[in-house]
């Protein structure tokens, strides 16, 4: 897939970690003016995902690491999302020079470097190759022999991509020496000759009177992630609010919060902030989905359904509200229907434990039906 292959008119993109060399909110005015959208987070909707590279920095200092990073990127990948780097996305949206043209495939980078595949994905992810997707260059191919070398010494993806911005323009790192080192109790830090610290890529426009502001609420939004995912709801419901204060319109930070006000028992706040990223969003199916899950579960079927049945009109490949609802149908008496939706679900989803429940439950409406029939 060449830079030109993503259409940003109709895409959506979610971002996962702030971009270091642009601020978010200019990025979405300009997606926004080329009929696209550009959100925090990651919806069921979303098409494309942009990888900031400030997720590094945050992934250095946690217990997950690049792990986690790697997680994320085989679950979006496996999700069918189109993955994109920070440079590759801004050079899609015109914001940033393309390089030079270029003729290297993947594959001849990996076996004329000897770098893995992985590894070289995720290098090309967090932009420390000249192009973040191949057709490569041969200055990437000199890259690729140079960060393979630095494997080869004990260093991580991780260690190398936090490195070589450091430098300016990774392109310009084909002239320079890499070598792993130890200093300050780091055995995989890569230093380079000569090197000081700035953003890379060229601009070009100035960003100007960019405000402060868009730093502070990536930062904020990262660490209400943060503390979400290490189960300090409470702490995360409170960073979400800030984000909303900063940003109102912030559709998936109110539907952040109101997961964690579910998961703290908040219920009444919950559904406030459900009930807030629909109006801000009305085709957030999962924020549909969500309250009705918290109307079940404080009885209010008659609610749960109609939440459910908007789930399903807004997304009808979502599997998991066909199933709930027909939970409710079958408990409500409306067996047929019911049945129908637990058919649907197993076109959908036949090999889950949910599947096997969804099974047992249309060949028990079969047998009464049948009963009823005789």
């Amino acid at each position: 897939m060449t830079a030109g292959a993503v259409t940003v008119a109709g895409a959506v993109f979610g971002s996962i970690g702030a971009m270091a060399a642009f601020p978010l909110r200019l990025a979405a005015r300009e997606v926004e003016r080329q009929h696209g959208q550009l959100q925090r987070g990651i919806t069921r909707r979303t098409t494309h995902v942009v990888f900031g590279r400030t997720l590094l920095a945050s992934a250095g200092s946690t217990k997950n690491g690049d792990a986690g990073i790697e997680r994320r990127v085989a679950a979006e990948r496996a999700a069918g999302r189109t993955l994109i780097s920070e440079n590759g996305f801004l050079r899609r949206l015109g914001l940033m020079k393309a390089p030079e043209a270029s003729s290297l495939s993947r594959q001849s980078l990996i076996e004329q470097a000897r770098l893995s595949g992985a590894d070289l994905d995720m290098l090309s992810l967090f932009d420390a190759f000249e192009h973040d997707i191949e057709p490569y260059s041969f200055r990437d191919l000199i890259l690729a022999r140079k960060y393979a070398g630095l494997v080869a010494g004990g260093a991580t993806w991780g260690a190398i991509a936090r490195s070589v911005h450091r430098s300016g323009p990774v392109a310009s790192l084909t002239a320079k020496s890499l070598n792993v080192g130890s200093q300050h109790g780091r055995p995989d830090a890569i230093y380079l000759e000569g090197g000081q610290s700035e953003l890379d890529g060229q601009l070009l426009f100035d960003l100007g009177s960019a405000a402060h502001g868009d730093d502070t609420l990536e930062e904020l939004f990262a660490e209400a992630e943060a503390a979400e995912e290490g189960g300090d709801h409470d702490a995360a419901a409170a960073l979400y609010q800030r984000c909303l204060a900063i940003d109102p319109s912030d559709a998936i930070a109110a539907f952040n919060r109101a997961n964690c006000l579910r998961a703290g028992a908040h219920a009444a706040e919950a559904a406030h902030d459900y009930a807030r990223a629909i109006k801000l969003d009305p085709a957030f199916v999962e924020a549909w989905f969500n309250l009705a899950g918290l109307m079940s579960e404080q009885g209010r079927d008659a609610s749960a359904r109609k939440h459910l049945q908007k789930a399903i009109a807004l997304d009808r490949n979502y599997a998991d509200p066909m199933f709930n609802l027909a939970r409710l149908e079958f408990d409500a008496g409306n067996l047929v229907e019911a049945r129908r939706l637990w058919v649907r679900y197993l076109e959908l989803d036949a090999d889950s434990e949910w599947a096997r429940v969804a099974a047992k439950g249309v060949q028990f409406v079969d047998m009464q039906l049948a009963r009823t029939a005789g």
